[in-house]
């Protein structure tokens, strides 16, 4: 062969290998890659026109707005084009809300009136009208930029009631809880999809692995749980952040009416004309149905009692049937959703086995885990990437009080393992500033005068009161470690038949300016109905001048006070931001040696006296 065959040849050659390359090149399909067990973003995945967009209905089984015909939920479905092109299967990551389609507006008289008698009776509030927004095929526009480039397709739905969904908003309702399930049933292939509200074009789910992780914050975070309590297949992660897991620990505190910090006067009924957005036609029906009649015979804001109304709204409740794994996200200074809700599922779902742990930072509503603790989570559960989550010694992440609310400190467990609790006594002086130690109780009263034109700040912050009780540490000569639920046990008698009780847990002295922190003045809160004493279910009227002992948790915390501070229990009645309003003049007389804090400290006892001297 000549040179010039030779090299004829080799080109030949060459170009068929090339062909064969590209060839290869243009076969290879997208897929989801990992790196350190999370989900990285693919470019193929990443560009918003290359999204295919839809929406659809999901048909239930029930019947909540009473027109005769199953409830549909309106779905948007948001996914890589590969899963049209390519065939390509994908987890997915799902959205539900009351609130994507608008909310009410907050009109005057639309909260009830705190300015009343306790046990009395408002005057009725005002129902507004939420005019509805939205456009099809886009729900929602969460989650999408986060999760879609990493592989997953992200759904959302719109509650039932609300937006281009058909049925009642119910609040915590069963139907509530079903509506996602039967999404989810549908994205497994068990229930039935529509083009149309009201049409019998079928949509399938062929593009789904069958694998979903729910998440959201607040209401959106409430409805992962809901939907986990029905134990669906399919569901096999959550990820609620500042969920409202109980709507009478949401409205109610130990018998107590008490509104959520930031909308005082409002009731699970307001919630419900804050959110109804559904179907105009549909309302007149759904309004007399669930808000007339259920709600307003259930709530019962006369005695704040729990009652079934209550149980049924109450997910703890109903935990036996969840099988999903939990990673759950609050913040301690959350005073509209309080850290309560989240513990408490946390606990129930770590005692049934299931996969768990918690993240709390020292904010206040909302705020997510890091990103890479959310996608650690949902790779191992929906993509099924063994990157060992559930294996991990530590159980909770707590950001501290100085630090980013991204770099949380690693903890074994929430309580800290390592706190015990520690016995607080009271000794006399409470107008003024009392004492607060392991020593020995004084035995004797004293009496504070309600007045709820004083704030809890003006209370707190005040040298005396004659209007609350105020009970102090020494300075703290090192920082002590606060780390689980705190609670008192307070032994008092009334003048009147019925009284506000509140409990602030205060770091003095009292700070205030524009850098001031959360953390800095109020550790936690707790609120009870002294009536309630004996069972939350069923109250009694206070004699005069017999005393009474009521046991009751404060709210979660995990917090390291500073040395230099003087931890303070503050006992008063009304407290101006949360709870009802009476006429001042209510006495409540404290019995010191039968009333008492029992504080989580890490290192126990030994660490209080080092820290107190």
């Amino acid at each position: 062969m000549s040179i010039s065959q030779k090299s004829t040849a080799t080109l030949l050659i060459a170009f068929a290998f090339s062909i064969t390359s590209f060839g290869q090149q243009a076969t290879e399909k997208a897929k989801p890659v990992f790196k350190d067990g999370e989900a990285q973003e693919v470019a193929a995945f990443s560009n918003p026109e290359n999204w295919i967009r839809h929406d659809l209905w999901v048909e239930t089984d029930f019947d909540t707005d009473g027109d005769g015909q199953p409830d549909r939920m309106h779905v948007d479905v948001t996914r890589p084009k590969q899963t049209e092109t390519e065939g390509l299967k994908l987890p997915i990551v799902y959205e539900s809300s009351p609130y994507y389609a608008g909310v009410a507006g907050d009109v005057p008289g639309v909260m009830w009136d705190v300015k009343r008698e306790l046990g009395g009776i408002s005057k009725e509030r005002v129902h507004p009208e939420v005019k509805r927004r939205g456009k099809r095929p886009v729900i929602s526009n969460s989650q999408i930029r986060t999760w879609v480039p990493r592989g997953y397709i992200v759904v959302h739905s719109s509650s039932p009631g609300t937006g281009l969904s058909d049925g009642a908003p119910t609040i915590g309702g069963k139907n509530e809880s079903l509506a996602p399930k039967f999404v989810i049933d549908w994205l497994c292939g068990r229930a039935k999809g529509y083009t149309e509200r009201d049409g019998d074009e079928e949509v399938k789910a062929f593009w789904s692995t069958g694998k979903v992780g729910m998440t959201g914050t607040s209401y959106n975070g409430t409805i992962p749980l809901a939907a986990a309590t029905t134990g669906v297949d399919g569901l096999e992660a959550i990820i609620p952040v500042a969920p409202n897991t109980s709507y009478y620990h949401y409205y109610r505190s130990n018998g107590l009416v008490r509104s959520p910090g930031g909308y005082l006067g409002e009731d699970i009924d307001v919630l419900y004309d804050f959110v109804h957005s559904g179907e105009e036609e549909n309302r007149p029906y759904n309004n007399k149905t669930i808000r007339d009649t259920e709600m307003k015979i259930g709530m019962d804001r006369q005695t704040g009692d729990y009652n079934e109304f209550w149980s049924g709204r109450d997910y703890l409740n109903q935990m036996d049937n969840m099988e999903a794994a939990l990673l759950m996200s609050h913040g301690f200074n959350d005073w509209n959703v309080m850290p309560e809700h989240s513990y408490r599922i946390y606990k129930a779902a770590k005692k049934n086995g299931l996969p768990t742990q918690i993240y709390y930072h020292q904010n206040g509503h909302g705020g997510p885990p890091p990103i890479s603790m959310m996608n650690r989570w949902f790779t191992k559960y929906l993509h099924g990437v063994d990157n060992g989550v559930e294996d991990e010694e530590n159980k909770a992440y707590i950001v501290r009080e100085a630090a980013n609310r991204m770099e949380p400190t690693a903890y074994k467990d929430y309580p800290n393992p390592e706190a015990e609790d520690v016995i607080l006594n009271l000794s006399a002086g409470g107008t003024k500033v009392g004492g607060l130690s392991i020593d020995k109780a004084s035995k004797t009263k004293e009496t504070l005068t309600d007045d709820v034109s004083f704030s809890g700040k003006d209370l707190a912050s005040a040298e005396s009161s004659n209007h609350r009780l105020l009970y102090t540490t020494s300075t703290l000569k090192e920082d002590l470690h606060i780390s689980g639920v705190p609670k008192v046990s307070i032994t008092l008698s009334s003048n009147k038949p019925a009284a506000n009780l509140s409990v602030w847990l205060v770091s003095l002295p009292w700070e205030s300016g524009k850098e001031t922190k959360i953390t800095d003045n109020i550790i936690t809160r707790g609120w009870a109905d002294p009536k309630n004493y004996n069972s939350l279910t069923n109250e009694e009227d206070l004699k005069p001048g017999k005393f009474y002992t009521v046991n009751f948790e404060l709210q979660p915390d995990d917090q390291i006070i500073r040395k230099g501070q003087q931890i303070g229990l503050m006992i008063f009645s009304s407290d101006k931001e949360f709870t009802l309003h009476p006429k001042a003049g209510t006495e409540l007389t404290i019995q010191l040696d039968k009333t008492n804090l029992i504080l989580p400290v890490v290192g126990g006892k030994e660490a209080f006296k080092n820290a107190t001297n």
